[in-house]
């Protein structure tokens, strides 16, 4: 992988945004516009979205504003600026079908997520090398990684396999194939399930909270539609990252 090259930059509101590519990987990294070294926050975007949804802008703020930390998201593959290839056109036909039937969504997203995290935790591994080299960032600052739905399907085999990150926010993605990942993962983690989603068992999002390993670990069970709390674990995710990230936590 090459290295890191920003393409475009902005500032305003004290929030500095820098696009940038690793490789041929396109990303976004948000910063204070006056700081020091930072601790970083890696995100991964749900599936059908990308690195700018407002999800990530969102979140990337708070983290900046709140916190002072830096935030930095990639476009999985397939996504965003990425094209799509002949097996990505495949797969997201079949999900179409699926949905189009009302027939589980799990047999096609499942393997789907599988294949696109065996892309992207290089990739995600490849950009923190390269940020970590920015003297804002630095080799020694405290890292931690948030995602959703494919974020948290990326996320979790990147966060079992990478030592540099310390604490962990995930959320919204069928279990299946992350159980071993779960086993793997000893840092702490803040863990959101849509208790009534009738898309996701709720006995498998229980399964797979229970099967991490990390001594810290919470769950934030919330009802109703997605939309109606996103913005509250948004909120609190910031919070869990302060926590543990924060140089001068307790």
């Amino acid at each position: 992988m090459n290295s890191l090259r920003f393409t475009a930059e902005s500032s305003s509101d004290g929030i500095r945004e820098r696009d940038f590519t690793v490789g041929d990987v396109p990303g976004v990294l948000w910063s204070p516009t006056s700081a020091g070294p930072a601790p970083l926050v890696l995100m991964g975007h749900g599936g059908g979205t990308a690195k700018r949804h407002r999800a990530m802008v969102g979140r990337a703020r708070l983290l900046v504003t709140r916190c002072g930390f830096h935030a930095a998201v990639l476009d999985a593959p397939g996504h965003g600026d990425r094209p799509r290839s002949a097996r990505d056109e495949q797969d997201v036909a079949e999900l179409r079908r699926a949905q189009a039937a009302g027939a589980p969504e799990a047999p096609v997203v499942v393997p789907y997520n599988v294949r696109l995290a065996e892309q992207a935790v290089p990739e995600y591994r490849a950009t923190l090398d390269a940020l970590q080299e920015l003297p804002e960032v630095g080799t020694g600052g405290p890292v931690g990684y948030a995602g959703f739905g494919l974020g948290m399907a990326i996320g979790m085999p990147l966060v079992a396999a990478e030592p540099r990150i310390t604490a962990a926010v995930f959320g919204m993605t069928w279990p299946d194939a992350l159980f071993e990942a779960a086993k793997r993962i000893t840092v702490p983690v803040e863990f959101a399930m849509h208790w009534d989603s009738g898309r996701i068992p709720r006995e498998a999002s229980l399964a797979l909270f229970d099967a991490f390993a990390s001594a810290e670990k919470s769950l934030h069970a919330n009802a109703g539609e997605h939309v109606a709390w996103q913005l509250a674990e948004a909120d609190s995710a910031t919070r869990f990252f302060a926590r543990h990230l924060s140089p001068a936590r307790p």
